[in-house]
């Protein structure tokens, strides 16, 4: 196929909500639908059953939560769609941000029950800043929860976004039987499946349907027609531009654990979503439909399979087609690429390709020339922008806890701080080795990881920081007084850029005043 028509094809998008909506359990059954497995994981009060096939890290199999965002690609009526499953827990919300440079559109998951959270409304604002589209799908309607028209208001109130529902719940809580779809204006109505692919039971138009009535009742039937009568008048209806513009939220109702509302949910995505879009660079906006190759790493992991210690760059293709085994230009290093093992995902299981097209996320195995934020070329230098590196707010010293094991304690630290999770930090003085996240729950990764994969173990003790700032000036000579007098206070991140921990915001404040041509700032961005 011409690359024209293999872009129409791609849909990449990422999965995102509050931990516990039910992200992983839609994931699994958009992956059901898609064939791409025939038994889904069932999660249930937050322990894995059977393994949910995007949670692949050992950590996240026996905590069941996600910690790192997944990959699968699947084909689905015609499209090629790329899932990126992301974590919904607060403290990995950097893979999150920075994930969704890597996306045409976003799926946010809500739990019916609990309505939007502290962390759906830090993703949704993410999303509003990038002007990226979003659909809803409210989850958990088997549960009882808030009224679908609360829901729908609340939505609007607290994201700031006009919504548009595609689907109307058939009852709620134990009364939930399916959805509505209004803009097919019919019911399909599915046996209920944790773990299987669902059977359609009817497809009717017709709200008097006998057997209709029969499966969900007549009070329910006449519920949903006086909500029907109610909805033009309280929502927008579908605005295509308007979605595409991120103003106008399409929202689905229904149970992932049972199926319900999932095809319907699926079935309307690969119809409105966006393909693959033109990107920003800070030389120049590089479309997709472009003949020449590019693409940028926006994720590394270390230790993909623990048993070959292969450590996988996540690539965007953003322009041309990507082939094997050939050459492409590595613009921060400024040298020559060969990839003879690229890879798409169906999370820890990899297939070799050939070729990909704008929109598809491939791995790359590498030894540790790729960093996130590098891009690939055919020749041409380019700098992706956006994905910012968060200052870390909580800082704690990393103590190698088996000295017999310090080759395998270097080495850990360094590629497991790679993936951009966590920060490391080296202070000359002492060579002390500070470890910066911007949650807790990521120091206890970091020490299962180390000792699983790399057979090392660790111990931390909490520094008396409160601030990591990056920090440059033009006035040489005040650059150089403030690095003297504060030496104790300055240490060097992975790219050996200077960095000043401040105990406290007074300490910053007063540094500021002290030293008045010197810039402080509370991240660093990498080339994205």
């Amino acid at each position: 196929m011409d690359i024209k028509t293999e872009i129409k094809r791609r849909r990449t998008f990422a999965i995102i909500s509050h931990p516990d909506a039910g992200k992983t359990t839609l994931t699994e059954k958009l992956l059901l639908m898609g064939g791409a497995i025939q038994v889904a994981g069932a999660v249930k009060s937050n322990k894995i059953r059977k393994t949910a096939t995007s949670d692949f890290l050992e950590i996240e199999r026996q905590r069941g939560i996600s910690v790192a965002t997944s990959v699968m690609t699947l084909d689905y009526k015609g499209k090629r769609v790329n899932i990126l499953d992301t974590p919904g827990h607060k403290d990995f919300a950097e893979d999150t941000y920075r994930t969704l440079t890597a996306v045409d559109s976003v799926v946010l998951v809500i739990d019916s029950v609990k309505g939007v959270e502290e962390q759906t409304r830090r993703l949704m604002e993410v999303c509003r800043m990038r002007a990226i589209p979003v659909m809803v799908f409210i989850n958990k309607m088997d549960r009882e929860g808030k009224d679908p028209f609360d829901l729908l208001s609340e939505l609007e109130e607290e994201l700031k976004i006009a919504t548009c529902p595609f689907t109307w719940p058939i009852g709620e809580g134990s009364r939930f039987k399916g959805v509505y779809h209004l803009y097919r204006k019919d019911v399909r109505l599915y046996d209920p499946q944790k773990t299987l692919k669902s059977t359609e039971l009817l497809n009717t138009k017709d709200l008097n349907n006998i057997e209709l009535r029969r499966i969900v009742g007549q009070d329910l039937i006449n519920k949903l027609k006086e909500d029907l009568e109610l909805i033009p008048g309280l929502f927008e209806s579908f605005n295509h531009s308007l979605y595409r513009e991120a103003y106008l939220a399409p929202v689905f109702f229904g149970s992932a654990l049972n199926s319900f509302g999932v095809p319907e949910l699926f079935d309307s995505f690969i119809e409105i979503a966006p393909g693959p879009a033109a990107l920003k660079t800070a030389e120049r906006l590089v479309q997709p439909e472009e003949e020449k190759f590019s693409g940028f790493v926006f994720k590394i992991h270390a230790n993909l399979d623990p048993n070959h210690r292969n450590r996988m760059a996540f690539l965007r293709i953003s322009s041309g087609r990507f082939e094997r085994n050939k050459i492409y230009y590595h613009c921060r290093l400024d040298k020559n690429m060969r990839f003879s093992a690229p890879a798409t995902f169906m999370a820890n299981n990899k297939s070799t390709i050939d070729e990909a097209y704008p929109g598809d996320v491939i791995g790359l195995y590498d030894n540790g020339n790729l960093k996130i934020g590098d891009a690939l070329t055919e020749g041409e230098i380019l700098t992706f922008k956006g994905i910012p590196n968060f200052a870390p707010e909580i800082l704690k010293e990393v103590i190698n806890a088996d000295p017999m094991k310090a080759k395998q304690f270097e080495k850990g630290l360094s590629q497991l701080t790679d993936e951009g999770l966590a920060q490391l930090f080296v202070q000359e003085q002492g060579k002390r080795k500070i470890i910066g996240t911007v949650g807790e729950l990521q120091f206890d990764v970091i020490q299962f990881r180390l000792e699983k994969e790399y057979g090392a173990k660790c111990r931390f003790q909490l520094l008396p920081y409160a601030k990591a700032c990056w920090f440059g000036s033009d006035n040489r000579a005040q650059l150089e007084e403030f690095i003297k007098r504060k030496a104790a206070h300055i240490v060097f991140d992975k790219n050996n850029q200077a960095v000043f921990m401040a105990e406290s915001d007074w300490m910053l404040n007063n540094s500021r005043e002290t030293f008045p041509d010197i810039r402080f700032t509370m991240s660093s961005e990498f080339n994205i």
